[in-house]
């Protein structure tokens, strides 16, 4: 079944995924991002300043979507929520996480590698999935054999893909969007290099329109 976050990120196409290192160049990125037409980013919970990042890009930009990705315990979902997160992302999934994340009633993407974690995704109900390390797992090819056995999951591939390869995932019919740490890397946010991340993200818009 098709959710509104769903539909977002089918629209979004591509998810900036960010480690930010000083929560005072968040309101400056949000605008950079959105102004090359992104509507949606996932910051990751991997740097002190992740978390009230994500509150100031809340406060900027509000017409941003703005996620917590790199979650990986109960703790930190709750933190992420309270921080006032639209989504959670992790790299994995446990039994705990599941249940915290149903808890919070958040849009939760879990990551999965394998057909063993796609079954106990499934199990939790979770049927939109972050496929994690896409491209060492086995990228378009592995996306392919997947959706033979499981019909009713969809994707959001994400590591190691460069906007090179964006459009061939998204013609994939069980991937809705893709996560790229190119539309804004971390030299390019330490520069303060706002008008080359404006450019990654218009590229990026127009790659999902290909």
């Amino acid at each position: 079944m098709t959710t509104e976050f769903q539909t977002t990120c089918r629209k979004a196409g591509v998810i900036p995924v960010i480690a930010i290192d000083d929560a005072a160049m968040a309101a400056d990125l949000g605008h950079a991002i959105a102004a090359g037409g992104l509507s949606i980013v996932e910051l990751t919970l991997r740097t002190p300043a992740a978390l009230p990042a994500l509150t100031a890009m809340k406060a900027a930009c509000p017409f941003l979507v703005v996620g917590m990705g790199t979650v990986l315990c109960a703790d930190d979902a709750k933190r992420a929520a309270d921080a006032g997160a639209d989504f959670l992302v992790s790299p994995g999934l446990t039994d705990g996480l599941a249940m915290a994340a149903n808890a919070l009633a958040l849009p939760f993407l879990p990551g999965v590698a394998t057909p063993t974690d796609l079954m106990r995704a499934l199990d939790h109900g979770f049927t939109f999935l972050k496929f994690f390390p896409a491209e060492a797992a086995g990228g378009i090819p592995y996306l392919k054999a997947l959706g033979g056995p499981f019909g009713d999951a969809s994707f959001c591939p994400t590591g190691g893909i460069g906007p090179d390869q964006v459009s061939a995932y998204l013609g994939l019919p069980n991937v809705v969007c893709v996560g790229g740490s190119w539309v804004a890397s971390n030299a390019q946010i330490k520069a303060q290099d706002w008008d080359g991340i404006k450019r990654n993200a218009d590229k990026a818009k127009t790659l999902t329109c290909a």
